[in-house]
């Protein structure tokens, strides 16, 4: 990829593709959490400070989140307040109205165009059903209406990696192209934990979400990045019962209405494939007439669920990420939320934090509850990403990450090199 960080911006019209998609209140449809319009500030800053004039395009919401499907107007306010200049609104993507302010800019000016989701192209429903290749986006009216008006386009939307849609992947095919500072500082952390990670490299998988534990394990496993996998949450549940352990009809029960018992085929192959590498929990909490109560798993089942891992696995477990080179971490260790069953889950922040480890840690619900118990500048890197961030420690392809290195080798082509 090539950097947006010494490129000669002046007086240039920049395209800045932000991932700044944020959590909304349910009652008053106002912004919860800015952690992503943050992240997009030293960008934003870069090209400000180096005269650039730039339209910036976004997405909030979608058709399976359309309780979030707002306009950017609130995002725009916010990024103006931080960024100490005014950012433009248009509630226009890239019609007349959005391409008469573009053109209208002058050096060191912004604006932001309407939310990428009113257009139909860029829904994921289009993606998954029409499913076009990005040099056959070029038709689409979003590229047909905006590249023509621009010298640069600049990504830093690594949480929309996964997006196969024109706006992440089809300018790069007819424009000059630049890699944003949150795009290429969270390719480098995510690139340096799956392929040059200081030993012991240890992960944490946890969450209500296993899938995206078990997209990675094999993986990590396979491919000798990961010395060991602490499990918590379900992940650790349905490690237990793979393991022999009787965890009880309600969590069984629990697994089938959410269609997990599936992973515990995979949890049992991975146990026989690969001896060792797996921490499981020795102890678990549960509640009882309004107490958290705990037990070794050897104790178990009893007629009721398991909302937390217990003193002894938080001791075990703060052990390994000490002794840890490296530290990646997915998933709460329980269901935070409930003050009962906070103490795993701030257990296993407190020990990544307090760890001299190279730390990464991202995703939506991990971020969430890390911020609840520890400051984060205490780790070492904190992604954005969610599903991105999963599928490529899963060894995935990225489509942003393809676009945006046939780019710079079209570039790199062209100079002989």
């Amino acid at each position: 990829m090539t950097p947006l960080q010494g490129m000669d911006v002046r007086g240039k019209q920049v395209l800045l593709r932000l991932d700044i998609n944020s959590p909304v209140n349910v009652k008053d449809k106002r912004i919860a959490n800015d952690n992503r319009i943050q992240k997009s500030l030293p960008t934003l800053r870069y090209l400000l400070e180096n005269g650039a004039r730039t339209a910036i395009i976004s997405h909030q919401g979608d058709t399976l989140d359309y309780q979030n499907l707002i306009p950017l107007e609130e995002h725009a306010r916010i990024l103006s307040r931080l960024l100490g200049t005014k950012v433009v609104y248009i509630d226009d993507v890239c019609g007349p109205a959005a391409r008469e302010m573009v053109q209208g800019l002058k050096d060191g000016e912004m604006v932001l165009l309407g939310n990428l989701r009113y257009l139909g192209e860029e829904l994921s429903t289009f993606e998954k059903d029409v499913k076009l290749k990005p040099e056959e986006m070029l038709g689409t009216w979003l590229i047909r209406s905006l590249a023509p008006l621009f010298h640069l386009y600049v990504n830093d939307a690594f949480s929309a990696a996964h997006r196969n849609a024109p706006s992440m992947t089809a300018f790069q095919e007819i424009l000059p192209t630049a890699a944003g500072f949150l795009l290429f500082d969270e390719f480098k952390a995510l690139h340096s934990v799956l392929h040059g990670a200081t030993k012991p490299c240890v992960f944490v998988l946890g969450g209500a979400k296993i899938s995206d534990a078990f997209g990675m394990m094999e993986t990590v496993l396979k491919n000798g990045t990961a010395d060991g996998i602490l499990t918590t949450g379900v992940t650790g549940l349905v490690m237990l019962l793979a393991s022999g352990v009787d965890v009880g009809e309600r969590t069984v029960e629990f697994f089938k209405d959410k269609d997990l018992m599936v992973f515990v085929d995979e949890a049992r192959k991975y146990l026989n494939e690969y001896p060792g590498k797996f921490e499981m929990p020795v102890d678990v909490a549960y509640e009882k007439e309004g107490k958290r109560m705990e037990m070794d798993v050897d104790q178990m089942p009893i007629d009721g669920l398991y909302p937390d891992i217990g003193e002894r696995t938080i001791k075990k477990y703060a052990e390994r990420l000490s002794a840890a080179g490296t530290i990646f971490a997915n998933g709460p260790a329980g269901m935070y939320e409930n003050p009962l069953f906070e103490k795993g889950t701030r257990g296993v922040w407190e020990a990544i934090a307090e760890s001299s480890a190279f730390s990464v840690i991202g995703g939506g619900d991990t971020v969430s509850s890390a911020t609840q118990f520890i400051d984060l500048s205490r780790i070492s890197y904190v992604c954005t990403g969610g599903g991105a961030m999963i599928r490529f420690m899963s060894g995935k392809k990225l489509p942003l990450i393809e676009a945006m290195q046939k780019a710079y080798d079209r570039v790199e082509g062209k100079n002989g090199l």
